[in-house]
Formats: C-alpha cells, sequence, structure tokens
C-alpha cells in the first residue's frame, strides 16, 4: 500500500512551505494498534479482518493473480465505518493506522471549513496530498457532511460551494492511492456516487453479551479493590449493561467509583466496589439516554452541518 510497512516508524509531519499557501495538517503517532487496544463486537471484527486480508495480501491479489487489470483503484482502500455514538469509529482508525505502522490524519469540520468561497475543496485537495507525501492514514469523521447528497436546486453562492466540494472529493478518491477511512452516525444521508466507491462499510453496533463483558473487564483494572469475585462482577455487569455502548461503559466506571469510595467514607470501612455501585451507574446512564437523548431530522442536521463546514452561519 504505502512504503511504511506494518511496525515501522510513522512518517514524520510534512513541514509547512512558507512560500505556499496550502494549508498542512497535524498527523500524530498512533496511539493503539487493532490487537491490544480495541474491544469489538464479533461481526465487526470480522469485517475489518477481511479488510486487513485484503490488504496484506494485497501483492498476492493484484500482481500474483492479476486482478489489477480489472481493478485500476487497487492501491486505493476506501472504508465507511458506521454506527452509534461511542461504538469505537475513530479509535477504531487510529488502531488500525497503528496496526499498518502508518501516521494518522484525523480531519473534520473544524480542519477543513473555511469563510473564503473555494477554499474548503482547496483545503480537501490540500489534505490528499498531504497524505500521498506522507504515507498516512486519512481519516475523516462527521463523513455525512462531506459525502451527503449533492444539492439539485442551486440557488445561491453556498449550494455551489456544497458541490463543488463534494465534486473534488470524488476526483481525489479516484485518483488516491492509499487508506481512507470515512466515519458517520448517519450513513444513510450519503449521496450513491460516494457509498457505491467505498470498498468496505463496516457496521459498529452496539457491543454484543461478549464484547461487554470484555470493555468491563479493561475498565475493571487490577488496583480497584472489589467486593466480590471478579469473574461475578463482570458478568453481571455485562447482563446488566446491554444497550450501552463501549464509551458509555466507560461512563459507568467513572460514576460506580466515587460511589464506592463515598460509601467507604460513610461507614468508615474500606472501600470496595461493589455490584451495588456499578448497577447504580448503569441506572444512571440508562435514565440518561431515555430523558436526555435528543432526536434531530437528519435532512436539517445535514444542511446545518454543511453550511457550518463552509464558515456560514
Amino acid at each position: 500500500m504505502h512504503d511504511n510497512a506494518p511496525g515501522q516508524n510513522p512518517a514524520p509531519p510534512r513541514v509547512a512551505d512558507p512560500a505556499s499557501n496550502a494549508p498542512t495538517f497535524t498527523l500524530r503517532p498512533t496511539r493503539f494498534t487493532l490487537n491490544d487496544d480495541l474491544v469489538l463486537s464479533a461481526r465487526t471484527r470480522l469485517q475489518l479482518d477481511e479488510c486487513l486480508a485484503r490488504l496484506r495480501f494485497h501483492r498476492t491479489i493484484y500482481q500474483d493473480w492479476g486482478f489489477a487489470a480489472v481493478d485500476p483503484m487497487g492501491m486505493t482502500a476506501i472504508l465507511n465505518f458506521y454506527g452509534p455514538p461511542g461504538t469505537g469509529k475513530t479509535l477504531c482508525a487510529e488502531a488500525l493506522a497503528g496496526q499498518l505502522g502508518l501516521p494518522f490524519m484525523a480531519l473534520g469540520i473544524a480542519e477543513l471549513e473555511s469563510k473564503f468561497m473555494g477554499d474548503t475543496a482547496r483545503n480537501i485537495q490540500a489534505a490528499f496530498a498531504q497524505a500521498t507525501e506522507t504515507g498516512a492514514l486519512l481519516f475523516f469523521d462527521e463523513a455525512d457532511t462531506l459525502l451527503g447528497k449533492r444539492l439539485s436546486s442551486v440557488t445561491q453562492g453556498v449550494d455551489n460551494e456544497v458541490n463543488a466540494m463534494r465534486s473534488t472529493l470524488l476526483i481525489e478518491l479516484e485518483r488516491y492511492e492509499g487508506i481512507v477511512v470515512f466515519a458517520t452516525n448517519f450513513a444513510g444521508n450519503y449521496d450513491e456516487a460516494f457509498r457505491s466507491r467505498i470498498g468496505y462499510h463496516i457496521e459498529f453496533s452496539l457491543p454484543d453479551l461478549a464484547a461487554r463483558e470484555q470493555l468491563w473487564s479493561r475498565f475493571l483494572v487490577e488496583q480497584i479493590p472489589l467486593g466480590s469475585p471478579r469473574d461475578l462482577l463482570l458478568t453481571e455487569a455485562a447482563m446488566q449493561s446491554e444497550g450501552l455502548s463501549g464509551r458509555e461503559i466507560r461512563t459507568c466506571m467513572r460514576l460506580a467509583l466515587p460511589k464506592a469510595l463515598l460509601t467507604a467514607e460513610q461507614q468508615g470501612s474500606p472501600a470496595q466496589l461493589q455490584m451495588a455501585h456499578i448497577q447504580l451507574a448503569i441506572d444512571e446512564v440508562q435514565t440518561a439516554q431515555r430523558q436526555v437523548a435528543t432526536h434531530t431530522n437528519h435532512a436539517t442536521k445535514d444542511a446545518k452541518r454543511a453550511k457550518a463546514l463552509l464558515g456560514i452561519d
């Protein structure tokens, strides 16, 4: 895919050229790998492993077996991570870069937006150019803003700008030779032209029972004093936390640990984490899910975020 092989040190960030007006974007060394730092449902992990197999066996598939003759985009891997918030999409993108030994370039609205007509499209071009130069894995968060349906009833400058930005992105994807990962909570907003060019659509579902038990095990670090056998706590916590994302399970631990200390202080006893503390934390997070969650019309949200991308109120 690139000269960077898995295990090599990531390429350093590009230094800005003072004579150029092209923006530069932050490259960061990866902190995670798929094998060591990620807990995913079995289905999501299988889809990722199939994608990795294509990358690992690229020479065999495209050169030895001759598939390059009928697949002109063979050097490009475009992935779409979609699913509810908190299910590990961003973490997985960074872990994928870490697994492949590549630097990680994460871009969102804040990095690409511009108040000057035409500059958002130029920023996208600059991002692809920098990723090509450095061999970085290019990650776009909130991708439904970028990959949304192009506007058919163009009535003002902002509409033209949105369409120009999306056309630029299509062109860059066609000629890019590298790895691009998009992440979204609203994959249904994608334009068909983008959807059909993405090689892997990987669903990040809420963790299943086995994944929840792994997540609780990861967050229940060994220094925490327990009032019950660890295995029993893990099993019960996993069963009671159905419907929670990995992010929300971590929030449960953040809520549960102070409860254990407060109980010990009130009772004058050694601090120990009990299932009762975990259950109270789970109940609080589930209550917040029901009462605090907002439900926004996706089409309206897409229009507002597209304008935000362009720096227009």
